[in-house]
């Protein structure tokens, strides 16, 4: 399944791709009661654990049967809506960490001539720069003009984890999903010049660099594991306006998604709708000559085999 959040009357509710359609899982109720049991949110569903996505997929199932006699029935009370016009926030708006590797696509060390480092690095990325698809990038007043992306595939935690082995770290993801990892690059270029605390703090403002508001959509949906059977095998890219900027597989990984989840765990406890991004890919602004950052007007695309595809456009702060 793919899951999503899409804006229903006007409050965000769980659902499902179905095709060309929407499934919204609540506004089914009247038809399949079951769907009374689902909880509210992507999230929310992810707690409740297997038996909870368990009826979802019941009712996807039911969908995917269902007569066209049942199927108007579904149209009709705003259950089965018309992908193309219907609003999807990011699938899970309020995870309670969304946790971003650095350094780990190898060709993306070799583009920002950087080694392999020895150990998986990380930083959070702030919950309150989340946005969905089609929701705009605002360029911040005070730093507008180095703005870059960063399309990076991510698990999302469908149990409590904390200390697991790699051995059993997927056990513990739900499913998969994309993020843009946005970023101000003004304070980078002169870490490579820097040493001692003026370092530390040029790094400091580098990861401050990519806390601000919107510089994380997230989308377009959650793709449960039997969508992706092998993370370790997904194609996707980044394009700005139309032009392929990042093509990658995870195969090309330093340290694939089992071993992020074993060595984070040792520190964090992730809880479910938790997102663990892997890291970006080769192909980002900065790593270009010239350099080629994002402006007003320009329109972002990450498509993800099995994720589906997310397009934020540009826009300048008012």
């Amino acid at each position: 399944m793919r899951l999503v959040t899409l804006r229903n009357s006007g409050n965000p509710a769980p659902g499902v791709i179905a095709g060309d359609s929407i499934l919204s899982i609540p506004a089914c109720a009247e038809i399949y009661p079951e769907a009374r049991c689902v909880s509210g949110s992507i999230r929310e569903i992810l707690e409740g654990g297997d038996s909870a996505l368990d009826i979802v997929r019941r009712i996807v199932n039911r969908v995917s049967a269902a007569s066209r006699p049942e199927r108007d029935r579904l149209e009709n009370c705003g259950a089965l809506v018309p992908a193309a016009t219907t609003e999807l926030l990011a699938p899970i708006p309020d995870p309670h960490l969304v946790l971003s590797c650095g350094m780990n696509y190898r060709a993306h060390l070799a583009e920002m001539g950087a080694p392999m480092p020895d150990r998986p690095t990380a930083f959070l990325k702030s919950i309150n720069a989340i946005i969905g698809p089609g929701a705009p990038i605002i360029l911040p007043k005070n730093a507008p003009d180095m703005v870059d992306w960063e399309a990076e595939f991510c698990g999302v935690v469908g149990k409590t984890c904390h200390n697991v082995s790699a051995q059993e770290a997927l056990n513990y993801v739900a499913g998969y999903t994309m993020i843009n990892d946005v970023s101000a690059r003004n304070w980078v270029k002169p870490m490579a010049q820097l040493s001692g605390m003026e370092a530390t703090q040029a790094w400091d403002q580098n990861l401050l660099g990519k806390q601000f508001p919107t510089f994380c959509p997230m989308g377009p949906a959650v793709a449960t594991k039997d969508e992706i059977t092998n993370p370790n095998k997904v194609s996707f890219e980044l394009k700005l306006n139309g032009k392929v900027m990042q093509s990658a597989n995870t195969d090309d990984l330093a340290f694939d998604l089992a071993a992020l989840i074993a060595f984070y765990s040792q520190f964090h406890v992730f809880r479910p709708g938790d997102v663990i991004s892997t890291g970006s890919p080769a192909g980002v602004g900065m790593g270009r000559k010239p350099f080629v950052f994002l402006k007003p007007g320009d329109l972002v695309e990450i498509r993800a085999d099995g994720i589906g595809t997310m397009k934020n456009p540009v826009e300048a702060s008012a």
